[in-house]
């Protein structure tokens, strides 16, 4: 199947690649498959979650434990059930949308509410973490180790 993307051109891809959203993501329920577009070979640190169903929609991500190492996401037990989770969590793989704009000062990441991915199925949510440390506009600034 070919798909038009916003950053990597049209590009040939096979639906066993898709990530589902049964219900979507927040503000776009009726969008429910998209590819994952690494920016990076071998490297899942910066990603474009393009839609399949509409090439104008392109998220960028980031793994959010290359930002904060501390960062524990918690699935409830209902995002586990639907996302067809074990209890040790070792097939979720979690990412975070970004809001990049031209001063890397602005941009944020929302911590609040990620991805939660089961890589063996390749169903997905979006998520809301209860944890008031966790805002969804997170400067990545914030994130950036300042050179001494």
């Amino acid at each position: 199947m070919e798909i038009k993307t916003q950053y990597f051109g049209t590009i040939s891809s096979s639906d066993k690649e898709f990530i589902h959203f049964r219900d979507g993501l927040f503000g776009f329920a009726d969008l429910k498959n998209y590819i994952p577009l690494a920016f990076e070979n071998n490297s899942d640190a910066l990603i474009s979650l393009q839609s399949v169903e509409d090439s104008s929609i392109s998220f960028i991500l980031m793994n959010p434990f290359q930002l904060y190492t501390e960062y524990m996401p918690i699935l409830s037990d209902e995002d586990r059930k639907l996302l067809d989770a074990s209890y040790n969590d070792d097939n979720i793989s979690y990412y975070v949308i970004c809001i990049i704009h031209d001063s890397m000062e602005d941009s944020t990441v929302n911590l609040k509410c990620p991805i939660a991915v089961n890589t063996d199925t390749r169903e997905a949510r979006q998520i809301i973490l209860d944890n008031v440390l966790y805002k969804f506009r997170h400067p990545v600034k914030d994130f950036i180790k300042k050179e001494k």
